[in-house]
């Protein structure tokens, strides 16, 4: 098992996000997040990552707890810009190349020119959409594990979207787990092998997007609409 949550909890003071997570996720699935804003989403990610420390309960990442060895096999593209906006993104790719064993520059620069970014810019010279294209092929050249991926397609324009799902689909290391978060649901549901509904922090519902489809009898974004309307 890839990931294995057992009485996750975690709270900021006296606010419990993350409420008694029992979870298990399979190596080679491509899975959805998905939750209502305030779900926990992010704080599960933020624990998968070593970024914050479970209050209660436990994660496990290959059996072992979050930590050096588990960020050598997770590629995470948080929801916000973390690259240095004075920087090239060949400059970017030379980093990541030193950084991390498992980079492919090749793989890089091949997204870079079908997406029509010029490597010799700067970031600060992009729109957002274009910042979050770099940062995404940035996380999907490394031949990782798991790639944790916190709202990809959030930025980009919808024209834009097939396309970087496409890329998604062809670059990551094949037999390796993507955790996709998003909101963009009707976007991604058709990359979806298993679908993960978060609510108050609590698991509502875990299963393949298939057996949801059948079992409703709607698509996963219809589902997600009527079981988590205002």
């Amino acid at each position: 098992m890839l990931i294995e949550c057992k009485k996750l909890c975690k709270n900021y003071g006296a606010k419990k996000v993350l409420k008694n997570i029992n979870l298990n996720i399979e190596k080679g699935k491509i899975v959805g997040l998905l939750g209502p804003n305030g779900s926990g989403k992010t704080t599960f990610i933020k624990l998968l990552n070593d970024l914050l420390v479970p209050t209660s309960g436990e994660v496990l990442i290959n059996g072992k707890k979050p930590g050096i060895e588990s960020k050598k096999i997770i590629s995470y593209l948080p929801e916000r810009t973390y690259l240095d906006n004075n920087l090239k993104v060949e400059e970017i790719i030379e980093f990541f190349e030193d950084f991390y064993e498992d980079f492919d520059s090749k793989i890089a620069f091949k997204l870079l020119k079908k997406l029509k970014i010029d490597p010799k810019d700067k970031l600060k010279t992009m729109s957002k959409g274009t910042k979050e294209k770099v940062q995404l092929i940035l996380v999907m050249s490394r031949r990782a594990e798991l790639y944790i991926l916190d709202e990809p397609i959030g930025g980009v324009d919808p024209a834009a979207r097939d396309y970087i799902l496409d890329t998604i689909m062809e670059n990551f290391n094949q037999g390796a787990t993507i955790l996709i978060s998003t909101h963009l649901i009707s976007d991604i549901e058709r990359i979806l092998d298993d679908v993960i509904f978060i609510q108050d922090g609590q698991i509502k519902e875990h299963d393949s997007a298939d057996q949801l489809r059948k079992k409703h009898n709607k698509s996963i974004d219809m589902i997600f609409r009527e079981e988590f309307k205002c």
